[in-house]
């Protein structure tokens, strides 16, 4: 997992009770982006040092971008998103 300052770090759950957690990556402590990372949290926008486990990936800034620009197209009209870009793990 490789990430760039203003990427948003996504934490899934398997679990039915536990919710998909998003937050900007707002540190890096290693110059390659290989964890850990500072988080702002954006539920909480507090910021945590964290350890990514295999529930984890990382959505980059631009590709967001470009997909809620294809999201909104052209009419207006919301279409589903296409699916992020990972970086490997």
């Amino acid at each position: 997992m490789r990430a760039h300052l203003g990427d948003q770090l996504v934490v899934e759950s398997n679990r039915s009770e536990a919710t998909r957690r998003e937050g900007e990556i707002v540190g890096l402590h290693h110059v390659d982006g290989t964890p850990p990372y500072d988080v702002r949290w954006s539920d909480t926008d507090e910021v945590a040092f964290v350890f990514p486990g295999p529930d984890a990936h990382v959505q980059c800034t631009e590709q967001r971008k470009h997909a809620e620009q294809r999201e909104r197209g052209a009419s207006g009209a919301t279409r589903v998103p296409a699916e992020p870009h990972l970086h490997e793990v």
